[in-house]
């Protein structure tokens, strides 16, 4: 294979089941059961599933009474995401052990890019490998890892081989694995646009390549140039290891729908108290406030105002999120609530990636 790009060694780190693999080590007695992170109640949503849970189909950002309906036996226990952010530090510390190109996807997820890493080993395949072991060794959880020439490709592979596995893409493979693989794995490819690829007839990543880039565009908008490219290998992002936040955001899901903006106004000042907290931990501060409106049907709607001045005081986000919710008539009843503040005053314009002199997979490159 041969691009024309750099050919970096990419490790795409995935924690397994992780909210619910931490509940099991803290609570041994969770071991070996269907567990649920997240509420059972009649509002509540599942935030992660053991795998054990996962056999009779829980899945996140699945309903509680759902989960319960397909796992009678689930139990469910609430997040702790101050403990999963202690363990997720010390994830990464493992991580910089080995480079300081880190790009932390979430709590659980990371990539880290070793082409050049501290331990001098020429093999990301075996840093990926050591790695694994050492968060087994050290934290008692397992994770799965996909290496390969780009991110692209390292977060698909790191999905073939879970739990507790890894899967290498050789640069001289990258082609045929992608030729192959079913189109709903391919990373950004959701279930309603697999299912629109389905019905033009895309099955497999061979299917997609046969499009034009033309074609692609003119059925999926801007990202059928993103899956003409990343189909043939092409994907040159490089690791981040300073990923700039773009929004900072609270909300909140009520066990009874609201149907009065004044039955609303404590709940926005609870939201708004604790976007103020959010703002004050990171230290950041924004211009525009977004109110979100999740309504009974579940439809959502969002409503804007961009002030000219950066702000992170209470009193300042609330007020503006009341005189968004008064801005038009509620459409339905509603079931959340949300402040978002973008616009941030860590936006800055990143400079251009300097050029790299492209790598040929001809070359020995050992993975």
């Amino acid at each position: 294979m041969e691009t024309g790009l750099p050919i970096r060694k990419i490790i795409h780190v995935d924690m397994d089941a992780f909210y619910a693999s931490v509940e099991q080590l803290d609570n041994p007695e969770l071991r070996g059961k269907p567990l649920a992170v997240g509420g059972g109640e009649k509002r509540g949503v599942v935030s992660a599933a053991s795998y054990e849970a996962r056999k009779f189909g829980v899945r996140s950002a699945m309903s509680g009474p759902q989960a319960k309906r397909l796992c009678p036996e689930l139990i469910f226990v609430r997040p702790r995401f101050d403990r999963y952010q202690e363990i997720s530090k010390r994830i990464r510390a493992i991580f910089y052990d080995y480079t300081d190109l880190v790009e932390p996807l979430s709590l659980d997820e990371a990539y880290l890019d070793v082409t050049e890493n501290k331990i001098g080993f020429p093999s990301a395949t075996l840093i990926a490998k050591e790695i694994r072991d050492r968060i087994s060794k050290e934290l008692q959880l397992t994770a799965s890892a996909g290496i390969s020439i780009n991110k692209f490709i390292a977060k698909v592979a790191s999905d073939i081989n879970k739990p507790n596995g890894q899967k290498t893409v050789n640069p001289e493979e990258v082609l045929d694995f992608l030729e192959q693989l079913d189109i709903k794995k391919f990373y950004g490819v959701g279930k309603i646009t697999a299912d629109k690829m389905y019905r033009l007839g895309i099955y497999t990543g061979a299917d997609l390549k046969s499009k034009t880039e033309n074609y692609l565009i003119d059925h999926f908008g801007k990202s059928g140039g993103y899956y003409y490219h990343v189909v043939r290998g092409i994907h040159n992002g490089a690791v981040k290891p300073n990923r700039i936040r773009k929004s900072l955001a609270a909300e909140r899901t009520f066990s009874e729908n609201l149907s009065s903006e004044i039955f609303m106004m404590d709940k926005l000042e609870q939201i708004a108290k604790e976007v103020t907290r959010r703002l004050a931990k990171s230290k950041v501060s924004g211009k525009t406030i977004t109110l979100k409106i999740k309504y009974s049907d579940f439809n959502t709607q969002t409503r804007s105002k961009t002030l000219p001045y950066f702000v992170s005081q209470v009193d300042i986000i609330l007020d503006t999120a009341k005189e968004l919710l008064f801005q038009s008539e509620l459409k339905n009843s509603v079931r959340l609530l949300g402040i978002s503040l973008s616009n941030l005053n860590t936006d800055t314009k990143t400079k251009p990636e300097t050029t790299e002199t492209p790598i040929s997979a001809q070359l020995k490159f050992d993975f």
